[in-house]
């Protein structure tokens, strides 16, 4: 199953040149607010080594802004642009088609459901090891 979720969200984002850890990004940085560099990279478990292109690719394409701290000029706090919001509402949209996709059948609420379930077995196993 997750095989297959992987294959219909990265066929979903594919088109928009975004990828899974650009849309878990942009959607942490539209619920948190602005965020350090590190901190939205341990909220999104996207690798310290990882985070960096990340942010540079979303700031290039003007998805996100980068400025330094005003308070430790050696940390970054990153911000959610509104090019970056409206295409985190695009990529919301082809994610949620995927998933009727990925389950057809299902209604909007057992989707959701579904979603949340296998959520907290993914994060059961995180903290058990």
């Amino acid at each position: 199953m997750a095989i297959l979720a992987n294959r219909c969200t990265e066929k979903a984002l594919e088109p928009t040149g975004s990828r899974r850890y650009h849309y878990a990004l942009l959607a942490t940085l539209d619920e948190q607010g602005p965020l350090s560099q590190a901190e939205a990279g341990r909220r999104t478990g996207i690798d310290r080594s990882d985070i960096v292109a990340a942010v540079n690719d979303l700031s290039d394409r003007g998805l996100l802004r980068r400025t330094p701290d005003p308070a430790d000029r050696r940390r970054n706090t990153l911000t959610l642009t509104p090019a970056g919001r409206a295409h985190l509402a695009d990529l919301d949209d082809r994610l949620e088609a995927a998933q009727r996709e990925l389950l057809p059948g299902f209604t909007p609420a057992e989707r959701a459901n579904f979603v949340l379930t296998l959520n907290r077995v993914l994060e059961s196993h995180a903290r058990e090891g």
